[in-house]
């Protein structure tokens, strides 16, 4: 029964520490911003495209 208790009261204590939070935030943000990119790959893409073409076309006149 007492190693129960102790047993316990590690547990509590890991649930309260907070160390390993900040890794989480940031695989979180993360998995998010991989899916915005998969989601909208086909608009970024023709932008990206749109503005590449536009800069090679502005280089030629200088």
């Amino acid at each position: 029964m007492e190693k129960t208790k102790s047993d316990l009261k590690g547990f509590r204590q890991f649930l309260r520490e907070e160390d390993g939070m900040g890794t989480v935030e940031v695989i979180l943000i993360i998995v998010v911003l991989v899916g915005l990119v998969v989601i909208f790959k086909d608009q970024v893409t023709k932008i990206v495209n749109d503005l590449f073409s536009k800069i090679s076309k502005q280089t030629g006149k200088i």
